[in-house]
């Protein structure tokens, strides 16, 4: 059983930092992608970013230069440094880690809020 518990919402005001982190545990596979997508209101889910276990990274365009993705892999931890947040940034950001070995295997936490006021 693999489980994922997130950390770092909150409220912040536009132009502040926000730091999200997500610890994986149970039996995960070594080769694996973790990464943070969100759900503004009313809008479908789309990927922030994302980072391989070999360090390959994926940003959303609306977040490079202000976001950064990194991970501990010794701990199966993903962080999320956020900075010059913007009211659009508001939204239920989740943890995923997947990977494939035969199947795919697709995990989410149970997501955090992050709102930014303006």
């Amino acid at each position: 059983q693999v489980q994922l518990v997130e950390s770092g919402g909150g409220l912040v005001q536009a132009g502040g930092s926000l730091r999200l982190s997500c610890a994986a545990s149970g039996s995960i596979f070594s080769i694996n992608t973790m990464g943070w997508y969100r759900q503004p209101p009313g809008k479908q889910r789309e990927l922030v970013a994302s980072r391989t276990s070999g360090g390959g990274t994926n940003y959303a365009d609306s977040v490079k230069g202000r976001f950064t993705i990194s991970r501990d892999n010794a701990k199966n931890t993903v962080y999320l440094q956020m900075n010059s947040l913007k009211p659009e940034d508001t939204a239920v950001y989740s943890c995923n880690l997947r990977w494939e070995w035969g199947a795919l295997r697709d995990y989410w936490g149970q997501g955090t809020q992050v709102t930014v006021s303006s």
